[in-house]
């Protein structure tokens, strides 16, 4: 493939992530990155429209996640994929059998740089390429959606990775998302709508139009009125609760 630029899509839902990944395979001077997708129904029509030789492609994602992507590409010939995630390793062992190459995020370098050797070498055996995809197509019915998720929070020009097993909760501040942790707070990357979304699990409760919460963290419901409620979280952080959503909030409690 060194004749010609492999051409590349990356598929993931959080914006920096995709920033930072475009600008890690600059230094390649023969990957060509032809367009980006937020999504995996993105993602598809994308790989239709562009028909890239390469795809970086995210696990999870709202819309339709990277496994579902795997199991819906069709034509000939597929691209190679690398599968981008933040699964714990014990996950990726799930999957890794596949033969399908993965980056964890993070992505370092040197791993980066060992992914893009691999893939050009599978864009010239296009008949492996295609049984991998078939092989983890299959394995992935098999793997627990119950995986921790993970999500991006910043410290001034810093990046974190945060487990959202210990994400309290997600404020709104006018423009400004933060999510908060037992010890710090961070700026979210996304709006409170896109986190929510993103989240789909129902231990995260939207309690008010600016806060989302972690039930799981909930030590105190208080009645202020008739119509709002306050929460006190196990950092001792008090959130304002509608009367409708302290009611939805009771019930997962089982209050």
């Amino acid at each position: 493939m060194s004749q010609r630029h492999v051409k590349t899509l990356i598929v993931d839902d959080e914006p920096i992530a995709r920033r930072v990944l475009r600008e890690e395979l600059e230094v390649f001077p023969d990957i060509e990155v032809a367009g980006e997708a937020a999504n995996g129904k993105e993602a598809l029509l994308k790989i239709a429209e562009l028909r890239p030789d390469l795809v970086f492609l995210d696990l999870q994602m709202p819309v339709m996640s990277g496994f579902e992507v795997i199991r819906n590409l069709d034509g000939a010939p597929p691209p190679v994929v690398v599968i981008v995630t933040a699964f714990d390793q014990h996950a990726i062992r799930a999957f890794e059998a596949g033969a399908i190459d993965y980056l964890l995020k993070p992505v370092q370098a040197a791993r980066l740089g060992k992914s893009v050797e691999r893939a050009k070498s599978l864009l010239l055996k296009p008949g492996e390429a295609a049984g991998n995809l078939a092989k983890i197509a299959l394995s992935s019915e098999s793997l627990s959606p119950a995986t921790s998720r993970k999500i991006v929070g910043r410290i001034g020009e810093e990046y974190h990775l945060l487990d959202t097993r210990d994400v309290l909760a997600f404020q709104a501040e006018r423009e400004l998302v933060w999510i908060i942790t037992a010890r710090q707070r961070f700026l979210a990357t996304q709006s409170l709508s896109a986190i929510e979304q993103r989240l789909g699990d129902p231990q995260f409760q939207r309690v008010h139009r600016n806060a989302i919460v972690n039930v799981n963290h909930i030590r105190k419901m208080s009645a202020l009125t008739s119509q709002r409620w306050m929460i006190t979280l196990s950092n001792s952080l008090q959130v304002i609760v509608s009367k409708r959503q302290a009611h939805n909030v009771r019930q997962m409690l089982h209050w």
